[in-house]
Formats: structure tokens, C-alpha cells, sequence
């Protein structure tokens, strides 16, 4: 059970550190591509060293990547919150024209087919 254990945390290990390599913007293709080669060739050797050179650089670039991702999210969240209540007004808009147009047909102020014409110009737009 132990060596199962083992084996799962060194595969999340290796692809921690193959994410890192792609995700790190510092890097150049080709330093990348060194990297990707030498944890793939040699994966125990290359993760260990990879660790010990950039390992102080990966939270630092876990940090970046969840504030940018918490950023979108709130700027995100608070677009939606300020087009709700315009889409709100402009129902209640809507269901107040159509409240009116049947009051006045009701009434005989306006016939039917003035009633149907506005009413289709109303759920129009």
C-alpha cells in the first residue's frame, strides 16, 4: 500500500513539474524544451534537479496564477451583477407597456388590431 502511495505522489510530482515548465512566461522554448526532455528522459533524476533549481519559483508562479484567476472571477462576477439589474428594469418595462396597452384595450381606447401592433412592437424591443 505504501509503494502505491509512493508511486501516485511521484506522478503528481512529475506533472506539477512538466505544468510548471509550461507554465513559467521567463522561460524561452528552448530552455523549456531542455527541461521537458531531461524530466522525461531521466524523470527521477529531472524532477529532483528541476526541483532544486527553479522548486522556489513554483509557488511563486502558483501565487500569480491564482490571483489572476481570482481576478477574473471577481471582474467577472461583477459584470454580471451590474447587467442583471438593467435586464431587470427592461422586463419590468416590458410588462409595464403590455399592463397599459391591455388597460386601454380593455377601456375601447384602442382597438384590436392597434392593441396587436403595439403589442408586437413592445416584444419587439
Amino acid at each position: 500500500m505504501l509503494w502505491f502511495f509512493l508511486w501516485v505522489m511521484w506522478f503528481v510530482l512529475l506533472f506539477r513539474v512538466i505544468g510548471d515548465i509550461f507554465r513559467d512566461d521567463t522561460m524561452s522554448g528552448g530552455a523549456k524544451a531542455g527541461w521537458t526532455v531531461f524530466v522525461c528522459v531521466l524523470p527521477f533524476l529531472g524532477v529532483f534537479v528541476y526541483l532544486m533549481a527553479r522548486g522556489r519559483g513554483m509557488g511563486e508562479r502558483d501565487m500569480r496564477q491564482m490571483q489572476r484567476q481570482e481576478e477574473a472571477f471577481r471582474s467577472y462576477v461583477q459584470e454580471a451583477a451590474a447587467e442583471a439589474p438593467a435586464t431587470r428594469a427592461t422586463q419590468a418595462t416590458h410588462a409595464d407597456a403590455l399592463a397599459k396597452l391591455a388597460g386601454l384595450h380593455d377601456h375601447g381606447d384602442i382597438t384590436d388590431a392597434e392593441y396587436e401592433r403595439a403589442k408586437e412592437k413592445v416584444l419587439a424591443g
